[in-house]
């Protein structure tokens, strides 16, 4: 390790870090090898609609990391009310002490219905639900976050955008997650230009081995997209989250890449 992780045991220093989405997948593999990287003090926010799957991942991280203060936070990220929640709690768990890092990770998406072809969608209040939790909760709360993290002297402000193949690819019977994850890219490009002291990534994890894949292969109205991810399945072709996860965690303790760039898991 180099740079700020240098010379650290934990790797990410006395940080705050915030994963939405943490309740299962690719962010609750995330948040269980984020949390031995955080410095004795550091916080760690995990966020998720389900609340039964955060409150057993914050008995498991505590007992884990005893040194670590975890707090899992049940809200919906597509309602006011709930990024205000998400917000007030960052701001608690950061108390009076000095932070060296904070750390955002907008994992929290949902893939839409993919059975339908990019005609059936004649509903402004279909798109618009799934908009209002996959693109303007991301961009919301994120902003609010780092208004409430100002930039100051000591301090590193990372922000992570999980990405997919499908912000730069088009897939059947996916308008709605491909356009999503195209938004969130651009945004998050946007963020980079005009905030060169943030450190922006777009990260695509690549095909994960997950319940929201297991949706794509079963449900998706392409049946040649169908027969893809099955035979991705069947050949163990899928990936291990916790692989992903930690090629994630390699990027941002090595900190060389371009702030704003999509960086895919094959890509590295």
């Amino acid at each position: 390790m180099d740079g700020e992780a240098g010379g650290r045991a934990a790797g990410l220093g006395r940080a705050v870090g915030i994963v939405t989405g943490a309740s299962r997948g690719f962010g609750r593999s995330l948040a269980r090898l984020l949390a031995p990287r955080l410095a004795p003090g550091a916080a760690l926010l995990l966020v998720a609609r389900a609340a039964a799957a955060l409150e057993e991942l914050e008995g498991e991280l505590r007992a884990a990391c005893p040194a670590l203060r975890v707090r899992g936070l049940p809200a919906d990220l597509a309602s006011d009310d709930g990024l205000q929640r998400v917000v007030r709690a960052a701001r608690e768990l950061r108390g009076d002490a000095p932070v060296e890092r904070l750390l955002l990770v907008n994992n929290a998406a949902s893939l839409g219905d993919v059975s339908k072809s990019f005609l059936d969608f004649t509903s402004p209040g279909e798109v618009n639900t799934y908009l209002a939790f996959n693109v303007t909760s991301a961009l919301c709360l994120t902003s609010s976050l780092l208004k409430a993290f100002p930039a100051e002297p000591g301090l590193c402000r990372t922000v992570v955008n999980v990405s997919s193949l499908c912000a730069l690819k088009p897939f059947q019977t996916w308008a709605l997650y491909c356009t999503g994850k195209a938004a969130r890219d651009m945004m998050f490009r946007v963020l980079a230009a005009e905030e060169p002291d943030i450190r922006v990534l777009s990260y695509a994890p690549g095909p994960l081995d997950t319940d929201m894949q297991e949706e794509a292969r079963t449900k998706s109205g392409n049946l040649e997209l169908r027969k893809t991810f099955l035979h991705m399945k069947e050949h163990g072709e899928l990936l291990d989250c916790d692989i992903s996860s930690q090629k994630l965690l390699d990027l941002l303790l090595t900190n060389t890449f371009e702030s704003g760039a999509h960086v895919d898991f094959y890509d590295i």
